[in-house]
C-alpha cells in the first residue's frame, strides 16, 4: 500500500478530488498555505494499492491547471511506503 501526499494549488483542489472520488479513490483534504506570498494550498492525502499508483497520479497531472508563472509548479507529489494501516 501507498500514500501520496499532493500538494495543489487550491483553485485545483475540487476538480482533482472529484476526479480521484469518481474513480473511487478516497482523499482526504487539509488546507494550508505554503509558496509565493504564502499562496493557498490543499494538501491531498491518498491512500492506494501499489497497482494504483500511476493512475491516481496520472488524475492529478491531468487535472491541474497549467501555472500562470513560468517557474511555479502545478503540484507537489510524495508518494510514501505504507506498513501498516488501521481503520477504527
Amino acid at each position: 500500500m501507498k500514500l501520496i501526499i499532493a500538494i495543489v494549488k487550491d483553485e485545483d483542489n475540487d476538480t482533482i478530488s472529484k476526479a480521484l472520488t469518481d474513480l473511487d479513490f478516497r482523499v482526504t483534504f487539509i488546507a494550508s498555505t505554503g509558496g509565493f506570498l504564502r499562496s493557498g494550498r490543499s494538501t491531498l492525502l491518498i491512500g492506494v494499492e501499489d497497482e494504483q499508483v500511476e493512475t491516481a497520479l496520472q488524475v492529478i497531472r491531468e487535472n491541474c491547471k497549467k501555472p500562470s508563472e513560468e517557474k511555479e509548479k502545478r503540484a507537489t507529489i510524495f508518494v510514501l511506503k505504507v506498513d501498516q494501516f488501521t481503520q477504527l
